[in-house]
């Protein structure tokens, strides 16, 4: 047994110390995107500090507890809070809840984060689909040696975001007139925002949104086998000729704004998975 089997065994354990529940599906709910938890029926709430080997978020908007529950009639597992790696965590630490939530019996993770909109067609405000992504944060949480019982050395990622659920999402969407976008997430280190260079650069790579966040978890999901689905609430407008100086609580504003589309669509695509 690894040490990071051990690790996750320990955690699951301290979890089973509070509740005995199980999942079908996990969610990472991003900055300003934690009212999905509201929706949750017949509730257990586990904080962060009560989970051994879990880190402890230090972002003000982030709650920082696991919720376990009900949605759409399916048993759900929610990160109310995640962990980034500007907060100082190793990519293993950033990862390790994801880890945990495949133990607990997870088989499809659901991901949201705020991001900056690059492509000039996007507005703040609008949802996008995460199609892809593009990882600039300078490290991966698979560099290491590898646990072969937690997936394999080289893991494909040609399909990071499951083109089924993607379908399934955009179709919830139509059903229920929500706009969505459907674009290419990059994720950078932060904690600063990005220069006008910075922009242009990204846009220029391929990128339709920016973000600090989500990309180490979907590596580490693919890695272990699991189908991901990813949302972006786009908060502001990075368009580097008329670009303003970002106000953070504008931003949080913004996401809970959004939210409620965001949290219906969650929700419908758990009640058909």
């Amino acid at each position: 047994m690894s040490l990071l089997t051990e690790q996750i065994d320990e955690s699951i354990k301290a979890i089973r110390s509070k509740t005995d529940s199980d999942a079908e599906v996990g969610i990472i709910l991003g900055t300003g995107l934690g009212g999905l938890a509201q929706e949750i029926e017949d509730k257990t709430e586990v904080p962060y500090t009560e989970i051994t080997h879990f880190p402890v978020s230090t972002v003000e908007s982030h709650a920082g507890r696991l919720i376990f529950g009900k949605l759409g009639n399916k048993r759900v597992v929610a990160m109310q809070g995640r962990f980034h790696f500007y907060e100082g965590y190793s990519m293993k630490e950033i990862t390790f809840p994801v880890r945990v939530m495949k133990f607990l019996g997870i088989h499809t993770l659901l991901v949201s984060n705020a991001c900056g909109g690059m492509n000039p067609q996007y507005r703040a405000g609008d949802i996008m689909i995460m199609d892809d992504h593009i990882n600039l944060l300078g490290d991966n949480p698979l560099r290491g040696r590898n646990d072969d019982n937690l997936g394999p050395r080289f893991p494909d990622m040609s399909e990071p975001y499951s083109q089924r659920l993607i379908s399934l999402a955009e179709q919830i969407a139509l059903d229920n007139k929500i706009k969505v976008q459907k674009g290419v997430y990059v994720a950078v280190m932060g904690p600063n925002l990005e220069t006008r260079a910075e922009y242009r650069f990204l846009r220029l790579i391929g990128a339709d949104v920016v973000g600090m966040s989500t990309v180490p978890e979907v590596i580490v999901a693919n890695h272990m086998g699991i189908p991901c689905l990813g949302f972006s609430i786009i908060t502001d407008e990075c368009f580097p000729d008329s670009l303003q100086p970002v106000d953070i609580a504008k931003i949080i504003r913004i996401a809970g704004e959004a939210e409620p589309k965001m949290t219906l669509l969650m929700k419908k695509v758990v009640e058909q998975l």
